[in-house]
């Protein structure tokens, strides 16, 4: 039995689960279902995470809003323009008025980055999307999608009680032709594995995924099939976004993560005082799509995949939160980065034996 268990057996859950259930929780899941209950159903806050989540939204929020603005010309301006006044606002303790500093000229070459790279390509498409009469929010936080799925472990239909509704947030979204493309921010490109990498699900990614989900292997690789499942929920909410939006003319859904912060990306350059960096959006759909599954539905799904996040989903609904199997593994990958593990009896139990045991 795997940590994101196989499709279960068993009688439903003590409490039913109705309200929505976020992609982010179901990533913790993936990693540690015992941080998951700490994180989300006891709700206590790991603190370690706040320094780095603050300099990712003042930028997050900054595009979004330079974005959401409207034209192409003067995209970059009115980021930085943005980002300043929230950072002007920024109270993390850094050491020093020096890496004040280049943090901050760190923050503004991402910014420059995006614009040049996707940015002003991507402003276009929205422009040209609202033109077209697509109704909705289309930039910010009031951008969710959503799907609904069946996760009970009663065997008894009647038993089984409503589908879950899990829900993910996109930055923006915008019709390319005939596909509706959602594109959400990052922080840092880890999350992504090696799907920064591999171009298909069939071979290595297939493998990885495969192998994480066997029983009988001990192969742990939380980030990559986390990413997955994401996909599966972002792709199938396009798809109903469309739907309920009546967009005819699109025919295809696709994801798009941009990663933020890549530390082996920033160069400065001391003789010229410049600081410069690289931001590379990574399509996420060409890595999930399983070209056996588009043959039968003519849609992009993988049915591998898709199967696994209704078991996460039953998992979740019905309370396991046993972190133990796959134990060294997760200890080892996991636990380190874990701001949980002062309180984490698994944790503290693994590193406090006596006579061996």
């Amino acid at each position: 039995m795997t940590g994101e268990p196989s499709p279960p057996r068993g009688t439903v859950a003590e409490s039913e689960r109705t309200e929505p259930i976020h992609i982010d929780d179901v990533r913790t899941y993936v990693h540690c279902p015992r941080r998951y209950q700490y994180a989300v159903v006891d709700g206590v806050t790991d603190d370690t995470v706040a320094p780095r989540q603050a300099r990712f939204e003042a930028v997050r929020t900054a595009l979004r809003a330079a974005i959401r603005a409207g034209p192409v010309a003067g995209l970059e301006e009115r980021a930085v323009e943005r980002f300043t006044a929230a950072w002007n606002r920024h109270t993390e303790d850094l050491h020093s008025p020096a890496q004040r500093a280049h943090e901050r000229r760190v923050l503004e070459a991402t910014i420059r980055a995006y614009a040049e790279t996707v940015g002003a390509d991507h402003a276009r498409q929205l422009c040209d999307t609202r033109a077209g009469g697509v109704g909705g929010e289309l930039v910010g936080n009031d951008l969710r999608v959503w799907t609904m799925i069946g996760a009970s472990s009663a065997t008894d239909e009647a038993q089984r009680g409503p589908a879950c509704r899990l829900e993910t947030p996109l930055d923006y979204a915008f019709v390319e032709n005939s596909t509706l493309v959602g594109v959400r921010f990052i922080p840092t490109p880890a999350p992504l594995s090696t799907l920064r990498y591999e171009p298909s699900w069939e071979g290595r990614i297939e493998t990885a995924f495969d192998e994480h989900v066997d029983p009988d292997t001990d192969r742990f690789e939380p980030d990559l099939v986390a990413t997955l499942l994401e996909t599966s929920a972002v792709i199938d909410g396009l798809r109903r976004f469309r739907d309920r939006h009546d967009l005819e003319m699109v025919r295809t859904c696709r994801y798009m993560q941009i990663p933020l912060f890549d530390s082996r990306a920033v160069t400065v350059n001391r003789i010229r005082d410049e600081v410069t960096t690289s931001v590379n959006p990574v399509d996420l759909t060409t890595s999930y799509l399983d070209h056996h599954t588009f043959g039968m539905t003519l849609e992009h799904r993988n049915a591998v995949v898709d199967r696994h996040l209704q078991a996460v989903l039953t998992a979740i609904v019905d309370g396991r939160y046993d972190p133990t199997d796959r134990w060294d593994r997760r200890k080892d990958e996991t636990c380190p980065s874990c701001g949980y593990t002062v309180c984490c009896v698994d944790h503290i139990t693994s590193e406090v034996r006596f006579d061996g045991r």
